[in-house]
């Protein structure tokens, strides 16, 4: 999702939080959970200033998602903050304060998803230069490389590129981060044209040829469920939105032997997003075969009266959407 328009407010008020609910059930993902925003705010201004431009998540409400059930943080952040040069040395403040996040998540026994929050862009340029896309895939993954239950996300939300160059820089992610000695982790591989699920199958279909010597890729796909499927909107089309918007998707998946998630979705708390998130999740749910989970966007500690903000205590889809998931949880 795009933020350069977000005006980052701290929040006001209180809410008393959602109680912890007894699960009906054993969740039917492997993954499940939020998205953590924040140190990938502020992206007009680079480097930028912690606190300023951009926050780290907060460990604390990232315990309390997991005492609800929640199992998957996929944590956005900037190439550029983190290697300032793709190829180079790291910002070691900035390491510092992703991996604190990263290993408060796996230490409570959860899935950090390591998302560079990019758009296939370095310095709002396109990133062509794929050999240089592997370095970095094989720098970072060196870092985690001890960690299985750290995931490789390639890039966010790919979109307006060449599709052979989205293929290509897929497939570059994947061979730096095996090259790095990762051999157990999870790699997330996302699309062009925003990594659409509705979009998928007339733009993505090259991403089929995608090849992992350890046999774990995952193909992410983002979906809303506006007009446009931006997001932008607090008004779903119908109740029935979001399992049409994944049905060809979804048939891709099962006619090409992959296995998929939807790492961003959201709804806002009205009757029809209500209707549209829950059938599009029990339609995840009841083809298991193929989606292994979805991530809501999005938590963070600035995301203030945003209408998809899953932050603890007071956020909007916390305090009036969380229970739509509950059922899903583990």
């Amino acid at each position: 999702m795009k933020l350069s328009s977000l005006l980052i407010a701290v929040a006001a008020g209180s809410a008393m939080a959602v109680p912890v609910q007894e699960k009906k059930r054993a969740s039917p993902f492997q993954w499940i959970g939020t998205n953590e925003a924040g140190a990938e705010f502020g992206e007009d201004t680079i480097p930028g200033n912690y606190g300023t431009e951009f926050i780290f998540p907060d460990v604390s409400t990232i315990s309390t998602l997991i005492d609800h059930g929640m199992n998957t943080f996929r944590i956005q952040f900037k190439m550029e903050r983190l290697a300032p040069d793709m190829t180079g040395a790291w910002v070691d403040g900035y390491l510092q304060n992703l991996t604190t996040v990263v290993n408060a998540v796996t230490d409570a026994g959860s899935y950090a998803i390591l998302d560079p929050h990019n758009y296939g862009r370095f310095n709002n340029e396109i990133i062509t230069d794929t050999a240089g896309f592997q370095t970095f895939w094989k720098n970072l993954a060196g870092e985690f490389k001890g960690n299985n239950l750290v995931i490789f996300d390639t890039n966010n939300e790919y979109n307006t590129m060449d599709q052979e160059l989205v293929l290509n820089l897929n497939q570059a992610a994947i061979d730096g981060i095996r090259a790095a000695g990762a051999t157990e982790q999870y790699i997330f591989v996302e699309g062009n044209q925003w990594s659409g699920a509705w979009s998928w199958v007339d733009v993505n279909d090259n991403m089929k040829a995608l090849t992992d010597p350890q046999d774990k890729i995952v193909y992410e796909m983002h979906q809303y469920l506006d007009s446009d499927s931006s997001g932008t909107n607090e008004a779903c089309v119908s109740g029935t939105i979001g399992v049409e918007r994944i049905t060809e998707a979804t048939q891709w998946l099962k006619d090409n032997g992959k296995v998929g998630i939807l790492g961003e979705f959201a709804g806002a708390n009205n009757d029809v997003c209500r209707t549209a998130v829950s059938g599009m999740l029990e339609y995840l749910a009841n083809n298991t075969d193929v989606w292994q989970g979805a991530v809501w966007w999005a938590a963070g500690p600035w995301w203030a009266d945003y209408m998809f903000n899953m932050e603890p205590p007071t956020g909007p889809a916390y305090t009036g959407m969380l229970d739509i998931l509950e059922p899903y949880l583990g």
